[in-house]
């Protein structure tokens, strides 16, 4: 039976992103408790007054809800519901405090005087100009989201993407969707071409216009650019194309030739690339024989003494494929060294600058992200800079300053966790590397590939234009380490050691099921690791899960630790997370502006409701974020192993089941591992372990890098005029 209630918001309790699920507590006029109400009703703000049609349920955990069928929202109109709404965090510089003293002034009257005379906030004693301006400012922005918000709210998009796109297009918001709505799929990050079709297919595009087509040809190739690959068949592109238009497959090849025509996409060998990569690709192989073609500055020596002369100096003993790999990296112009933990990476790379730093001292190091610029410092007592960092980025241009015209000034570049580079960083980074420059570039082939696209370490290996040590021999320091032991098993597709050894720094814990598994690590990370080793369970232990989703998913992991390590009962809850001071949070896209990048993990220190700041330490940094800008940010009491490549941590914890076992790989298992500097714990099933030992099928990914290395110094392949799509058989 459909019952009726109605009252003021008195708070939002969660809300999810993605569909707009709310649950809020609702104030009934004459009702001493609050009323709790779920469904999805994603706009409302705390003070609103609402009018709701729903039925009553009981639910198991939650007790009685009033389930939202249908609702309408009035502004509020009494003094409690004004004062609530001021106070709730939806206008900048107003907290409980001037929302208090803003209604008593002003009383009923409160939301007419913002409307139509803020300058009348004057009469508030205490608030200055600029704090009036900035109200004003705010005020006015609410009702343009509010107005974009109900507009998208009819489309089917949810408010959190609602005020993304008002911040990149302002008071235009509407007007520019109207115009184009699959222009801003381009443009707003998170707004995907499903989201746009279907605003596009509500506002009256037709299933067959061009824009439509072409924008999920594009759409199909840059989320096949999300899962690694720089360029994809023709014939498996088009039915995935086919799948997600739901149009005849003649339109697509039409649509497709039309934007290879006109050089949206490039195509050859019967892959096509968008543009971009097509330029990476290319640029790479250009400047790899750039490089290689052209003398270095520092002077020849001869090698083999070096490493005997460095031998002495660090006072090692190189094994001979060491020696080996520092007469190559002494000589050849361009060097690849590679291979697993323990095999004397970091003690060739010091031998390396302990030798050139005697006849250059222009040495640059770099490594993909802070965490291994960091480690690469600590291992070589030299500074060591991120790659984004030490190519600069040029906010008022876009890009990087330093490039072609621009290089870096070195006579030797070392880049270490090179497996983490992806195609775009390689092509920026190799461009701003001077001629006279020697490049040793340290990389584990079998770690997993990079989270961007493109396999280039593998690929430049591969291409066999560049000189290549790799080590295979665990240095005997190494040996005494159950982790590194147990990694090079599982890289070599053995069963690792699983027996407890006292005092060892490997562990595995049996347990069946996800549940079980989850409530084994919740207890090992809040009690028995802090309690055995002295780790601090937030700083010093990261669990790893190889899914996102699921009881020993990342999300599920995160909610639990978060509630056992950093409890709040008031937390801040944005985009359907929430966030409390002290909570571990990693960056999950790289902020150009800020210098955070994509996989750096920090503290948060404080949360300002008032002024609608938060603030996050990142190592020894302090970082603002408004809190519009909150979707950069996720809890990371336990994040994937893709999301901690190249960084390390005291303690690292990996939940494995069989229920994982499409994500179950050889080499994820081994990146996992391979992450805990003192101490590794494995949870769950020995199946499970066995599957991704077994599973040693790296995931392809279409480059055409290789390719690309090997047409140098020819010309690229030509562009053909017609894309031959009779040749291709029928798959679907």
């Amino acid at each position: 039976m459909i019952d009726q209630i109605a009252g003021f918001i008195d708070s939002i309790v969660y809300v999810q992103p993605e569909n707009g699920f709310t649950v809020a507590r609702l104030k009934e006029p004459k009702k001493k408790d609050l009323t709790i109400i779920v469904g999805t009703f994603p706009a409302v703000q705390p003070g609103e007054t609402v009018l709701c049609k729903g039925t009553w349920k009981l639910h198991p955990s939650y007790g009685r809800q009033f389930d939202v069928s249908e609702y309408t929202i009035e502004r509020p109109s009494d003094l409690m519901g004004i004062q609530k709404y001021l106070e709730s965090g939806l206008i900048k510089g107003i907290g409980p405090s001037y929302a208090k003293k803003i209604v008593d002034q002003f009383g009923s009257e409160t939301l007419e005087v913002l409307d139509k005379s803020p300058n009348r906030l004057r009469e508030i004693v205490g608030l200055g100009e600029k704090k009036i301006e900035s109200i004003k400012k705010c005020w006015k922005e609410q009702q343009s989201i509010r107005d974009v918000m109900l507009f998208l709210r009819t489309h089917g998009v949810s408010p959190a993407f609602a005020q993304r796109i008002f911040k990149a297009f302002g008071e235009q918001s509407i007007e520019k969707v109207k115009e184009n709505p699959y222009g801003i799929a381009k443009i707003v990050h998170g707004i995907g071409f499903k989201m746009a079709d279907s605003i596009a297919l509500k506002l009256g595009y037709p299933l067959h216009s061009s824009p439509r087509i072409s924008a999920g040809i594009e759409h199909m190739l840059w989320e096949l650019s999300n899962e690694g690959h720089t360029c994809f068949p023709v014939i498996e592109l088009l039915p995935l194309t086919k799948e997600l238009l739901q149009i005849d497959q003649p339109l697509i090849e039409q649509e497709l030739q039309r934007l290879v025509e006109n050089k949206t996409l490039m195509a050859a060998d019967g892959s096509v690339w968008l543009g971009p990569f097509w330029s990476y690709e290319h640029g790479i192989a250009k400047d790899i024989q750039r490089l290689a073609g052209n003398p270095q500055s520092i002077r020849s020596i001869d090698a083999k003494k070096a490493a005997d002369w460095v031998e002495t100096q660090l006072h090692i003993q190189f094994a001979e494929q060491q020696k080996q790999a520092v007469i190559a990296a002494l000589t050849d112009k361009i060097h690849i060294i590679t291979g697993g933990p323990g095999t004397g990476k970091s003690t060739i790379t010091n031998a390396i600058i302990a030798v050139t730093s005697k006849l250059t001292n222009k040495i640059l190091l770099a490594a993909p992200t802070g965490r291994a610029a960091k480690r690469l410092t600590q291992i070589t007592h030299k500074m060591a800079f991120t790659i984004h960092a030490l190519l600069e980025m040029n906010f008022e241009a876009g890009g990087f300053k330093k490039g072609k015209e621009n290089p870096l000034d070195c006579d030797l570049l070392i880049v270490d966790e090179s497996s983490m580079i992806d195609t775009p960083l390689l092509f920026h980074l190799l461009r701003a590397i001077p001629n006279r420059a020697r490049v040793l570039i340290v990389g584990d082939i079998d770690q997993l590939p990079s989270v961007g696209p493109g396999t280039v370490l593998r690929d430049l290996i591969a291409s066999e234009l560049v000189g290549v040590t790799r080590l295979t021999e665990i240095f005997r320091q190494a040996k005494g380490s159950r982790i590194i032991t147990n990694a090079h098993k599982i890289n070599q597709g053995e069963f690792p050691d699983l027996f407890t050894y006292e005092k060892s720094d490997f562990h595995y814990i049996e347990a069946e099921t996800p549940e079980a598994i989850q409530q084994i690590i919740a207890q090992l990370v809040s009690q028995e690791i802090p309690k055995t080793w002295r780790f601090d369970p937030i700083d010093d232990i990261q669990v790893l899960s190889p899914m996102k989703k699921g009881a020993i998913g990342v999300e599920m992991m995160n909610d639990v630790l978060q509630t056992l390590l950093n409890p709040s009962e008031t937390p801040l809850l944005r985009a359907g997370r929430k966030f409390s001071p002290n909570d571990k949070v990693m960056q999950i896209k790289n902020n150009y502006d800020k210098k955070v990048y994509n996989g750096d993990i920090g503290r948060i220190r404080t949360i300002n409701t008032v002024d609608q700041l938060l603030t996050v330490a990142f190592d020894d940094r302090l970082i603002e974020y408004d809190f519009s800008e909150l979707e950069e940010l996720v809890t990371a009491y336990a994040c994937s192993i893709h999301k901690f490549q190249g960084s390390e941590c005291p303690c690292v914890v990996i939940p494995i089941h069989s229920s994982h076992f499409k994500l179950l790989h050889r080499n994820l298992l081994y990146t996992a591992v391979t992450r805990g500097k003192k101490q590794v714990y494995v949870v769950g099933s020995k199946k499970a372990i066995a599957i991704a030992i077994h599973n040693n099928q790296v995931q392809k990914r279409y480059t055409g890098l290789i390719k690309a290395l090997k047409s140098f110094p020819h010309s690229p392949p030509k562009l053909p005029e017609q894309l031959q799509f009779e040749t291709i058989p029928s798959i679907l």
